[in-house]
């Protein structure tokens, strides 16, 4: 949450610097069918109810007026809901492709800086009295974990609604003078700069006196953090792929889903997770690719989002760090892949360096956006998993029957983000057409690895009891 005044963390400060370069931005996409057209006034409702209770709805984005500190969150003193909530009738043909096309451009599109970051679609008279919502929103509003827990506003759990009781009240706005800014500014470069002093002489005098008593441990972990950072930060100059290697700004969005129960039968066969089933699928399917153009490749980086967020944190901004590792690719046994993947990502949940990532962003902030832009130009791909609904939920009387998230790719070739909803894993593809300039071959690819991966856990009904 962002209260009047707050400065962006420096890892959403980072984000929004980066986005210099527009293959960088950080724009979600989310996009729901629903059964039916919901009700407008309980949605428009719903919406007004959720920018008051969380602030950054109704806050743009300011650049501070002292070098070196993070820009800062301001109330939109013109706040206009019914910009940011729209209502259209789909256009023929009608169709469900039509809607992800809508998302598509809404995907490549930036956020006008003035106002805050996101906006609402309700898309209306699709075939079969279907509707859709695609929502936009800027990564740094809210991570997954956030979004899900700031759309139990939204949603309900059942048709006819829940009562929640008088509206909140429209948060103040801000009237800052330019000698008020600096001044708020000054005062929080001081207030971090006495944070970070007081957090170095908490961590100091302990270690200093273990250094004492354990030298060459001490000087062990010390290395350990050194090369955890460097893993985190160090600057790459080429992507391990040969095939995926340039980037722009063309997208194409897809869809695929599997069977939740399926993902886990397969990831019970090697002791591992739903996650590491699903990352093993992608890797299969990025393992294919390439062999259809006729190129081996045993690894490839990917970026992806770890949560860092403590089980009494309920604040709906971000609290995620995104880490750089390097994945398994070549191995064509999607049992061995699984095991090799887990053990990966146990690593990566596992780096000294996730408690100051927050620092290392900063430091990544002083740097030249194109230096930057050139280390994540150079990543592989994004994967991110986010845990949705196990149950069914309902917008303004409408019945969510899908739920699909379009990740940014940041530099990367392409994004997959899976969330799980009822009984099923709903993948969302947005994929960088200069990278691949043949999605379809991709996305079949896709297919076959979700199949390979799944058949692992397949029960023999023929097999005798």
């Amino acid at each position: 949450m962002a209260p009047p005044g707050a400065y962006m963390r420096a890892t959403d400060a980072f984000a929004w610097h980066m986005e210099r370069d527009p293959a960088l931005r950080s724009t979600v996409v989310v996009l729901l069918w629903l059964d039916r057209a919901p009700s407008w006034d309980r949605f428009a409702d719903r919406v007004d109810r959720m920018s008051r209770q969380m602030p950054s709805m109704r806050q743009r984005v300011v650049a501070a007026p002292v070098p070196l500190t993070n820009p800062r969150w301001t109330y939109d003193p013109h706040f206009d809901l019914r910009w940011h909530l729209r209502r259209v009738t789909a256009p023929k043909p009608r169709t469900r492709d039509t809607v992800l096309e809508m998302a598509r451009q809404s995907a490549m599109d930036s956020f006008d800086r003035d106002r805050p970051l996101w906006e609402f679609t309700l898309v209306e008279g699709l075939h079969g009295g279907e509707a859709a919502l695609v929502a936009k929103i800027h990564h740094s509003l809210t991570d997954g974990v956030g979004g899900m827990r700031l759309l139990t506003v939204l949603f309900d759990l059942q048709r006819r609604g829940t009562d929640l009781g008088e509206m909140p009240s429209a948060p103040a706005g801000e009237d800052m003078s330019i000698r008020a800014e600096v001044t708020d500014a000054v005062g929080a470069m001081a207030e971090r700069a006495a944070h970070l002093a007081r957090r170095g002489a908490g961590v100091a005098v302990p270690s200093l006196a273990h250094w004492v008593r354990h030298p060459v441990g001490s000087a062990m972990g010390a290395t350990a953090m050194a090369r955890s950072v460097y893993r985190t930060a160090a600057p790459i100059s080429d992507t391990l792929s040969p095939v995926m290697r340039e980037r722009a700004m063309v997208r194409r969005l897809a869809t695929t889903e599997v069977p939740l129960a399926a993902l886990r039968n397969a990831a019970e066969t090697v002791g591992g997770t739903v996650n590491d089933a699903y990352l093993t699928a992608v890797t299969g399917a990025l393992h294919h690719y390439h062999q259809r153009h006729d190129v081996e490749v045993e690894s490839l980086r990917v970026t992806m989002p770890i949560s860092i967020r403590s089980e009494d944190d309920l604040v709906w901004g971000n609290r995620i760090t995104l880490q750089r590792l390097t994945l398994p690719v070549g191995e064509p046994d999607p049992g061995a892949r699984m095991r090799m993947v887990h053990r990966a990502i146990q690593a990566a949940r596992d780096e000294p360096s996730l408690p100051v990532t927050d620092a290392i962003a900063g430091g990544l902030n002083l740097l030249p956006s194109a230096y930057v832009g050139g280390v994540l130009k150079h990543v592989d791909f994004l994967a991110s998993n986010v845990p949705g609904s196990p149950v069914p939920i309902y917008l303004a009387g409408s019945l969510v029957t899908g739920f699909f998230a379009f990740g940014p790719t940041i530099g990367a070739s392409l994004n997959t983000t899976l969330i799980s909803y009822r009984d099923r894993c709903l993948i969302g593809i947005n994929i960088d057409t200069a990278a691949v300039p043949d999605p379809d071959v991709f996305l079949e690819c896709l297919g076959e690895s979700l199949d390979e991966v799944t058949d692992l856990g397949a029960v023999d009904e023929t097999a005798a009891p």
